[in-house]
C-alpha cells in the first residue's frame, strides 16, 4: 500500500484521517499544505513523515531553504526522522546535488530499511505466536512493511499464522482505524481490543510478544512511543513477555542522552472529547491533558530492532555498536 506517491513531479498522500472508511489521495501543492498534512496527521509515523518532508522541502522550499526547513521541522517536534530528512535535503542543496533525487533516495532507502527491520524482527518470532500491537507502525507509518508491524506483515506474506491483538490506541484510534485495517488487508488474524484490555489478554496467556514502533530513541535506549506504550511495557514486564521496539537506526538521537531530553508534543483537547464522535464525550469546560507520546524506560525494553541489527541492554553500548 502506497501512503506517499511522487509522480510527474507531483506529490500525493493517502489521507490517513479518512481511513478506514475512505481511501482518498490528496495532492500537496505547497509547504503550508505539507505542514498541515503532518500536523493534522494526514501523514503520520516517524519514517513516513521523514519521507514526506524530504519530498515537500525539495519541491516547495521557495527562495529560502533554511527558513522553509525550520518551518517544516516545527510540525512534529518529537519525530527525529523529520529533521533527519530535511537536514539531508539541506545538505544536498549545500552540496549542489539535485534535491528531488535526494528525496527519492530517502524514500528508496526507507523501503530497504523497513525490509531489514522486518527480517530481524521476524527472526525473534515463531509461527502461531500471539502478538500485541499498540498504535500503528506498518506500511502506512513508513513504507512497504513498516517497522513495528513489519515482522507480522512479512511473516503473514510467508505463511506464518500469527494471532494479533491490536490495541485501539486512544484518542486518535490509530490502532483501530489503521493497524487493524492494514492487518485485515494483509490476511492476518487480527482481533481489535480496547487499550485497557491489554492486561487481560496477557494474563490469559494469549500474548507471546509485544511489537511497537517508535518516534525517537535516546542514546540510552529510552524510547518515545505513542501515548500508552509505557503502560503496555510495564504490563509486559510483569507478565514476563518480550517487549520489542522497532525502528530505523536513524530514529536514535545520539545527541539526546536520556528520555528526559525528548520533547513530548501536546495536542488539542478536541481530539479527546470530539474527534471520531458524533457528540462530545465530556462537557465543553472540562479540561483535558493530551500528550501524543510518552517515554518508555529502557529497563522495560527487551530489545530494540533496527535495520542494522538487534540491540540488547545495555543500550548505551549496543546502539553505538550498530553504527560501525
Amino acid at each position: 500500500m502506497d501512503n506517499i506517491v511522487f509522480n510527474d513531479n507531483k506529490l500525493y498522500i493517502l489521507d490517513q484521517t479518512r481511513l478506514p472508511n475512505e481511501e482518498i489521495y490528496i495532492e500537496i501543492k505547497s509547504l503550508e499544505d505539507a505542514f498541515d498534512a503532518i500536523k493534522q496527521l494526514k501523514v503520520r509515523g516517524a519514517p513516513a513523515i521523514g519521507i514526506f518532508a524530504g519530498y515537500s522541502l525539495a519541491l516547495f522550499h521557495g527562495s529560502n531553504l533554511l527558513k522553509a526547513k525550520a518551518f517544516l521541522d516545527g510540525a512534529r517536534p518529537t519525530a527525529v526522522n523529520l529533521t533527519y530528512a530535511t537536514s539531508r535535503i539541506l545538505n544536498a542543496f549545500n552540496g549542489g546535488k539535485d534535491l528531488i533525487e535526494e528525496a527519492v533516495a530517502i524514500h528508496k532507502e526507507d523501503i530497504d530499511t523497513c525490509k531489514k527491520i522486518s527480517e530481524y524482527g521476524l527472526s525473534l518470532l515463531k509461527d502461531g505466536d500471539g502478538i500485541l500491537t499498540h498504535c500503528n507502525a506498518g506500511a502506512l507509518a513508513a513504507s512497504k512493511y513498516g517497522t513495528g508491524l513489519g515482522p507480522i506483515l512479512l511473516g503473514t506474506e510467508r505463511g506464518y499464522k500469527f494471532r494479533v491483538y491490536c490495541d485501539e490506541t486512544r484518542p486518535l484510534l490509530q490502532g483501530a482505524r489503521l493497524t487493524s485495517y492494514e492487518l485485515e488487508k494483509s490476511g492476518a488474524d487480527v482481533t481489535l481490543i480496547c487499550d485497557n484490555m491489554a492486561s487481560l489478554v496477557m494474563k490469559k496467556g494469549l500474548i507471546n510478544a509485544v511489537l511497537v514502533g517508535c518516534d525517537r530513541v535516546a542514546a540510552n535506549g529510552d524510547t518515545a512511543n505513542k501515548i500508552g506504550t509505557s503502560g503496555v511495557a510495564v504490563l509486559a514486564k510483569y507478565y514476563g513477555i518480550p517487549f520489542y521496539v522497532l525502528g530505523p537506526l536513524s530514529t536514535v538521537d545520539f545527541d539526546t542522552p536520556t528520555g528526559d531530553g525528548i520533547i513530548i508534543e501536546e495536542r488539542d483537547a478536541d481530539e479527546i472529547k470530539n474527534m471520531y464522535f458524533e457528540k462530545p464525550t465530556a462537557l465543553a469546560e472540562t479540561k483535558c491533558f493530551n500528550p501524543a507520546f510518552d517515554v518508555t524506560d529502557n529497563s522495560l525494553i527487551t530489545a530494540i530492532i533496527t535495520d542494522r541489527g538487534i540491540a540488547y541492554p545495555p543500550y548505551e553500548k549496543s546502539l553505538k555498536e550498530l553504527l560501525k
